[in-house]
């Protein structure tokens, strides 16, 4: 079952809001070898997560946990995008200012073909 666009944080999935969680803490960084399964990410075991640091520039805050509000485009994109792949494993999601900002992913077969979220190139 195909769900739609997630435009808020209501609109995602347990595993969705976690990883949008890891996403906004990370703010600057890598996320590697996550695996997706009938278009949700697995989170058992964790994702490797490679936080890249520059010294002399103060950190950004990200707003309280479990707070609601409406997704910006980027983590719309990867959640629209995640949710037709079937099979597969994003072998890097890039994360800048707390927002997905590019990815590789491993796909399986014909999983995710035809979705019209971002880039594959």
């Amino acid at each position: 079952m195909k769900r739609g666009r997630a435009t808020s944080t209501t609109d995602l999935l347990p595993s969705e809001r976690s990883l949008l969680e890891m996403i906004r803490t990370l703010g600057f960084g890598q996320i590697e070898f996550l695996r997706i399964r009938a278009g949700e990410p697995v989170l058992d075991p964790e994702p490797t997560i490679l936080h890249a640091l520059k010294f002399g520039v103060p950190r950004m805050s990200t707003a309280e946990a479990g707070s609601e509000f409406d997704l910006k485009s980027e983590a719309a994109d990867l959640f629209e995008y995640t949710r037709d792949v079937d099979e597969g494993a994003i072998r890097t999601l890039v994360v800048r200012h707390g927002l997905p900002f590019s990815m590789e992913i491993e796909l399986a077969g014909r999983a995710g073909q035809g979705s019209s979220g971002g880039s594959r190139g």
